[in-house]
């Protein structure tokens, strides 16, 4: 019969029209993205311990470490000096978060890393340690400071 291909059309027309829209109000309405999407790090220079495990394990050796030996004649270990990431290389894999020790680099919610310059794409230890906003859920004892609780985080 002539005609039911035209009127099958209109039928997928008239029910997309009918149903809920799906698109989002984006720049001025920020996306709640799931707890465990891989998004920027987050560092906490107090807590790392220079292992250089993250630097170790990262596949495309985006992250540069350094420290320097304790001023405090009396406390053994490293101070961290430098921490920076490349994001550029960055394929926010996790792995760095995965064999921190002490927690130090965890990741977070946040994924917005638009840049004009590449320049602009390698962040240092006070950027990231700055990065304190949608620390993932799981990762919260990253956010206890000294004296506080897991509640006051939340």
């Amino acid at each position: 019969m002539k005609g039911t291909g035209l009127a099958k059309g209109l039928g997928v027309t008239l029910k997309a029209m009918l149903s809920p829209k799906v698109t989002y109000d984006y720049p001025n309405v920020p996306l709640k993205m799931p707890d465990r999407f891989r998004g920027i790090q987050y560092f906490d220079p107090d807590k790392c311990i220079v292992c250089n495990a993250c630097a170790r394990t990262c596949p495309t050796d985006c992250i540069t470490l350094t420290g320097k030996p304790n001023p405090d004649p009396e406390k053994k270990g490293k101070v961290i000096d430098t921490y920076d990431i490349n994001f550029e290389l960055c394929i926010l894999c996790d792995l760095c978060t995965e064999v921190c020790p002490t927690e130090a680099i965890v990741m977070t919610n946040n994924f917005e890393l638009a840049a004009y310059s590449r320049d602009e794409l390698f962040k240092d230890r006070e950027w990231l340690s700055g990065n304190t906003a949608n620390v993932r859920q799981e990762n919260n004892s990253a956010m206890i400071k000294k004296g506080g609780t897991k509640k006051d985080a939340e």
